[in-house]
């Protein structure tokens, strides 16, 4: 055991939030864009959000010392965009618009186009050929559905990597306590 600290703060490189950013970049164009400013609705679904992308990044930040603390937080990250998957789904459903189910090619050719900035996903969504017809708050709402669903995806199995590193290599407390047993046989 060299180092006391865990390795951490790396979130930025992270795909998982890569994709919850432009997930919340792009919640906030569609709610100022589709809902009233001042609804519920549009402050839950812009918090949720909001909420994916910064547990993530304070989950990165706090694995240093906590593994739990870090597994805490992405599972709050993964419990928010699900939480905002279902504000997508009720948009769809409440408009009576359609909602692509997980085997439909147009959710696909979201994960195939991979956009990375709110300007990539605009242009995406612009392109009405890819859509098959489908009106521009049926598209934006259910594009959103596949990001998130691709996000959920991501953090998922980061959550799964975390309680494989939290099993084999401990918390930060028992880390410690090994290391200042391994000091003190050291100095006798």
């Amino acid at each position: 055991m060299d180092k006391l600290r865990f390795t951490h703060g790396g979130y930025r490189n992270l795909r998982s939030f890569q994709v919850a950013e432009l997930i919340y970049d792009a919640t906030v164009k569609f709610c100022e864009f589709y809902l009233r400013h001042s609804g519920r609705m549009y402050d839950q679904m812009v918090q949720a959000a909001r909420s994916g992308v910064q547990n993530i990044a304070g989950g990165s930040q706090a694995a240093g010392t906590s593994k739990k603390t870090e597994l805490k937080l992405t599972q709050v990250a993964r419990a928010s965009l699900e939480e905002l998957l279902r504000d997508y789904e009720d948009f769809l459903r409440q408009r009576e618009l359609a909602i692509w189910g997980k085997d439909d090619l147009r959710r696909s050719r979201v994960r195939e186009l991979r956009p990375a900035s709110v300007s990539q996903l605009h242009e995406m969504l612009a392109t009405s050929k890819l859509w098959d017809g489908a009106s521009a708050p049926e598209r934006c709402a259910n594009v959103m559905t596949a990001l998130i669903c691709q996000a959920n995806f991501l953090l998922d199995h980061q959550i799964e990597r975390q309680e494989k590193d939290f099993l084999d290599q401990g918390g930060f407390t028992e880390r410690l306590y090994h290391m200042r047993k391994e000091n003190r046989g050291s100095v006798r």
